[in-house]
């Protein structure tokens, strides 16, 4: 729908995902900007988050089922990188397809491929001699393949009680 402030979709198709699409998703992925659209919630804390994702999980087809909810905690890279949201929303439905009842390995797995990606492209760019900071960077897919199909898990899932 749209990320930091800007819509790519028309304003008036907000309330067709908020009262059609969110109802029978088996799978969500919305950015913070999204979650806020969605739920009508302001994100800027943690807990935020939770409340919304509770928001959502409560609106979905998770309905009566309490939601399961976890973080994993990764390092912010000081870089703008195209196309991370496309991808992790790929490799978490991926994952999630070969790990359908733990959510939190295919998370890790997705998160530890991304992850992986991220730092090769930054480093690509680095050694090309380019400021990392003073553009958006291509990801490396294509370098990275053996990283999306069999990532090392280096970001752990922690469950809230």
């Amino acid at each position: 729908m749209g990320d930091e402030g800007k819509l790519y979709v028309p304003q008036e198709l907000i309330s067709v995902y908020r009262e059609r699409v969110v109802p029978v998703a088996s799978m969500l992925t919305p950015n913070q900007f999204e979650a806020e659209l969605l739920t009508g919630f302001r994100i800027q804390s943690e807990g935020d988050g939770r409340k919304a994702c509770n928001f959502l999980h409560a609106a979905g087809p998770s309905k009566g089922k309490p939601p399961k909810q976890f973080k994993i905690l990764i390092p912010k890279i000081p870089a703008y990188f195209t196309g991370t949201g496309d991808l992790m929303t790929s490799l978490l439905l991926g994952w999630s397809n070969k790990y359908p009842d733990n959510l939190e390995i295919a998370a890790e797995l997705a998160v530890s491929s991304l992850q992986a990606l991220l730092q090769r492209t930054l480093n690509d760019y680095k050694s090309a001699g380019h400021d990392p900071q003073s553009t958006s960077l291509e990801i490396r897919l294509i370098q990275s393949q053996d990283d999306i199909r069999s990532p090392q898990i280096k970001f752990k899932a922690e469950i809230y009680s």
